[in-house]
């Protein structure tokens, strides 16, 4: 029996598909359509109001985009702030990062103990989840398992569908609690399905806050410095938030708008920032510094460096998409905040190992791409590393697995998920739709017989 999906008959109908659906690039400008809502200027088309995070990083000055360093505040509080304040008390911050995000205001001592001891008693799965759930249906991408997992948990709610507020919150803080645990068994089952490893699952341990509850998991031995749990513990704050519109938290706020349940929200922003373009950026700067590293002899050596990163420019070398990964933002054009707190941390915590040598060519990547750029391609615009250009090398000094990069980061932005979709549901009030062009002409339909 001929199948349908094969050879040279799916690949003709794909191409007539091609031909049907392609758009004249001019028509963007005709219509004045703002591609990616992005406005000609760069600037971002302003769809939504919010009060949880500012991300700034330029002004306009007399109609003209205008770079400043870059700002990231949560809730009115600058992140440098936050992340020098937890710094200087020697203590962990990620638990009154969330805490702050969903509620608005700083935690007082009594506050941040018992939302923190909510976040440990909730971590355990349901009954028969990670059997039926992860064990049964492993995936080779942990970032789908995430996804159908929290998918699932709506079967195990009694409440599901109860959208009164303070249940809302209770499923967000579940879920903040609960998608380390699930990371780390569905490593665990894709170890062993698919590289035929040892499969090592650890029960929780109630003690441990966030950070150290993941590195307490993924390691064999439960092992890990204070240094270290800090360590990631200040990228899980850096990113925990980052604005309504990126693109998995206008994700979760369309779907929230629509009046859909909150795991269905969730999920569909993780699988949003799945995407290489978006959460999966960090691994893709791994990537590239693999690719760099096995090809520049002297890594020391900015003039090697520049010719490979001019190769790369010119689609030669690494996935010959001519991109440099890690450098440049939609919003920060100077700085992002969070790669410089992040740089700063992670060459402390370098020093002196042998995976310094990796942070200085990454470093030595983010000074010289603007100059390479200018160069071959006349961009005189602000150029600035971003939050990936380090994330990824940092996760791989703390020994993480370079499948978890992504997952970390959703791991982390739960915390801001949840604070938009609980300010969609107060102050929204309109499903979020905006207006297509369709300029397809009308057509006299053609009777079957009559077809070629």
């Amino acid at each position: 029996m001929p199948s349908f999906i094969s050879g040279a008959n799916i690949t003709d109908l794909c191409g007539r598909l091609a031909d049907n659906t392609a758009i004249d690039p001019k028509l963007y400008e005709k219509y004045h359509v703002k591609r990616g809502l992005r406005n000609s200027d760069g600037t971002g088309v302003m769809a939504g109001i919010t009060n949880i995070c500012n991300v700034h990083g330029y002004v306009m000055n007399e109609g003209e985009r205008e770079p400043i360093p870059g700002q990231l505040i949560y809730r009115g509080y600058n992140i440098n702030d936050l992340v020098a304040n937890v710094e200087e008390d020697d203590r962990f911050g990620y638990e009154e990062t969330a805490f702050l995000l969903l509620f608005g205001h700083l935690p007082n001592v009594k506050e941040l103990k018992t939302f923190s001891s909510y976040i440990s008693v909730k971590r355990d799965l349901p009954n028969g989840f990670v059997e039926d759930m992860i064990l049964k249906a492993p995936s080779k991408n942990i970032m789908n398992k995430l996804a159908r997992s929290v998918l699932a948990l709506y079967s195990y709610d009694d409440e599901c569908e109860n959208k009164g507020l303070e249940n809302e919150m209770r499923t967000a803080v579940s879920l903040i609690a609960k998608l380390p645990v699930i990371m780390a068994n569905a490593y665990q089952v894709k170890r062993r399905v698919f590289d035929n490893q040892s499969m090592i699952m650890h029960p929780i341990n109630y003690e441990e806050n966030t950070a150290q509850c993941i590195l307490s998991l993924l390691r064999p031995d439960r092992q890990y410095t204070k240094d270290e749990a800090q360590m990631l513990d200040r990228l899980l704050m850096l990113q925990a938030e980052h604005g309504g519109g990126n693109n998995s938290t206008f994700t979760c706020r369309v779907l929230t708008s629509s009046g859909t349940d909150p795991y269905s929200a969730y999920s569909s922003a993780i699988c949003s920032l799945k995407g290489p373009r978006h959460g999966g950026a960090n691994l893709q700067v791994i990537n590239m510094l693999d690719n760099f590293k096995a090809n520049i002899k002297n890594w020391e050596d900015e003039g090697e460096v520049a010719d490979y990163m001019r190769k790369t420019i010119r689609k030669e070398t690494n996935d010959h998409s001519g991109l440099i990964y890690g450098m440049g933002h939609a919003v920060y054009t100077i700085s992002d905040p969070r790669a410089v707190i992040l740089k700063k941390k992670a060459f402390e915590l370098a020093k002196g190992k042998e995976i310094e040598a990796e942070f200085r060519l990454l470093e030595t990547i983010e000074r010289l791409t603007p100059e390479v750029f200018l160069e071959m391609k006349g961009n005189t615009k602000a150029m600035c590393a971003n939050v990936d250009m380090y994330s990824g090398l940092v996760y791989r000094m703390l020994g993480i697995p370079d499948e978890l990069f992504t997952p970390l980061f959703a791991i982390a932005r739960m915390a801001g998920w949840a604070a938009h979709r609980m300010e969609e549901i107060l102050t929204g009030g309109r499903i979020i739709r905006p207006a297509y062009k369709a300029i397809a002409k009308e057509k006299e339909y053609i009777k079957l017989e009559e077809r070629e």
